[in-house]
């Protein structure tokens, strides 16, 4: 196989995108996104092309997110990658949401940011037993991203909050109870619907005869302690209410916000509260003043050094605590910028 990052294959009647970096859980690069948007632009016009299929190699990881380590390097370096990533990558999560041809994502192991945002916008989302998505940003200083904004809010109840502020792993069963995948199938039969979507290109028919019944899924039992808990008006009631129930469960969810940066998980609640009234290209536009901020601070730096670069485990959020963090500090993510994010800017 080809040792380029991402691989494109006209086969049958599919465009075939397989991304190529398994040693890194095939984490999203500059290069991945700069040869999947044009790419995915031509087969749209392409009339032999009935529907893009998007996989990966290596059984670990779909796409464990962006390339957290070439974004740090960024902000050190205060060079223009991370701003160029982050802007390019919302242009392509915006394609692949407005595709006008079936899209069809096949995960596998982790998904996580970056990965998220090449899946969960297409029209069919497929999970299989090793699936496991979350959505971990408020850990290293970040959010809630790649159309996090849109995508959340828009969860039943007050799941989609639950998950941005305590980043919790969802497998198979869980992602299609909250509809966040469309399809379960076996790992194993990837091959063959591949196979099958490009002799075909009826997605639908092709996805039906493998698709496993839906099973109980684990979340369904604590929605109702979900909604009750972070239905609050702010983070710090959300972690009074928990604090305040003795059960085991409530407890953990509890330390795991505390653990958090505290500025993050402020964000990443007033994006539910204005995503779920957002159209997809306003999230975006809000999502990518929210990095232009970011990489101004210091969480996003304190929390992958923390977490990838010395792995001590040990950040130092700045400010600490959530009673530290005014609401004008996070005004200032939120405010718009002298040149404002377009899908067809970069």
């Amino acid at each position: 196989m080809s040792d380029a990052e991402v691989l494109f294959e006209r086969r049958g009647a599919i465009g075939l995108v397989t991304l190529n970096r398994p040693k890194a859980l095939n984490a999203l690069t500059l290069g991945m996104v700069r040869a999947m948007t044009p790419q995915l632009k031509a087969w749209a016009e392409d009339v032999h092309v009935k529907a893009v299929v998007v996989r990966s190699t290596g059984e670990r990881g779909f796409c464990a997110g962006g390339d957290i380590r070439a974004l740090y390097k960024s902000g050190i370096a205060k060079d223009s990658y991370a701003t160029e990533f982050w802007g390019e990558e919302y242009q392509l999560n915006t394609l692949i949401k407005e595709y006008p041809k079936p899209y069809v994502a096949l995960t596998q192991g982790v998904v996580m940011g970056g990965g998220v945002g090449l899946s969960v916008h297409g029209t069919h989302r497929v999970a299989c037993e090793t699936t496991m998505l979350a959505m971990p940003e408020s850990g290293i200083g970040l959010f809630p991203d790649v159309g996090g904004t849109y995508f959340l809010p828009r969860l039943a109840g007050r799941v989609g909050l639950y998950l941005a502020l305590t980043g919790a792993r969802l497998k198979a069963a869980d992602l299609r109870f909250l509809g966040i995948s469309t399809h379960i199938a076996a790992y194993a039969d990837f091959d063959a619907i591949v196979d099958a979507l490009a002799a075909s290109g009826d997605v639908d028919a092709v996805l039906r005869p493998y698709a496993e019944p839906v099973a109980d899924a684990p979340i369904a039992a604590i929605t109702h302690d979900i909604d009750a808990h972070f239905g609050g008006a702010s983070v710090e009631e959300v972690v009074a209410s928990l604090a305040a129930d003795p059960g085991e469960w409530a407890q953990a969810q509890a330390a795991i916000i505390r653990s958090k940066s505290p500025t993050s998980l402020k964000i990443a609640f007033r994006q539910m509260q204005e995503g779920r009234l957002l159209p997809f290209r306003d999230c975006m536009r809000l999502e990518f003043r929210i990095t232009q901020q970011i990489q101004k601070g210091v969480d996003f730096y304190e929390g992958v050094r923390a977490t990838i670069i010395e792995k001590d485990g040990a950040p130092k959020w700045s400010p600490a605590t959530l009673e530290e963090v005014k609401p004008w500090m996070i005004d200032a993510y939120f405010a718009p910028l002298a040149h404002e994010w377009s899908a067809d800017d970069f």
